[in-house]
C-alpha cells in the first residue's frame, strides 16, 4: 500500500504561486496515474489536474487551465503541482491521489477511480 504525503500549501496573496509536492512511500508510483484534487468547505471534492502513468497525458479542469501544471519525478517518487496566478477561489485543501489500477493510458478525473489518498495540504489565497 502506498502512502502519500502532501506539502507546500500555505497562505499566499492573489496572483502569487505555490508548488505542491506529493511524496510517495511504500511502493513506487511510477506505474500509476496520479491526480490532484481539492475540497473547499461545504463543497464536493473536485479534480484539479491528473496525469496518466507515463506522464505523457494530462487533464486539467477548466478553472485551472493555463495556471496550474502537474508533473512527476519518478526518481524521487514524487508528484508536483505548480500553481500560478492564484485566486481567492483556489482556496481549499488540496489532496493527491494514486490511481487504483496501474498503467492507465488516460488520466482520470473521477474521485472513485483513485484508491490511495494523502492527508491534504491547505492553500489559502487572499486578495
Amino acid at each position: 500500500q502506498v502512502q502519500l504525503v502532501e506539502s507546500g500549501g500555505g497562505l499566499v496573496q492573489a496572483g502569487g504561486s505555490l508548488r505542491l509536492s506529493c511524496a510517495a512511500s511504500g511502493r513506487t508510483i511510477s506505474s500509476y496515474g496520479m491526480g490532484w484534487f481539492r475540497q473547499a468547505p461545504g463543497d464536493e471534492r473536485e479534480c484539479v489536474a491528473a496525469m496518466n502513468w507515463s506522464g505523457a497525458m494530462t487533464h486539467y479542469s477548466d478553472f485551472v487551465k493555463g495556471r496550474f501544471s502537474i508533473s512527476r519525478d519518478s526518481a524521487k517518487n514524487t508528484v508536483y503541482m505548480q500553481m500560478n496566478s492564484l485566486r481567492p477561489e483556489d482556496t481549499a485543501v488540496y489532496y493527491c491521489a494514486a490511481d487504483s489500477l496501474p498503467r492507465a493510458t488516460v488520466p482520470k478525473h473521477a474521485t472513485q477511480k483513485y484508491k490511495c489518498w494523502g492527508q491534504g495540504t491547505r492553500v489559502a489565497v487572499y486578495s
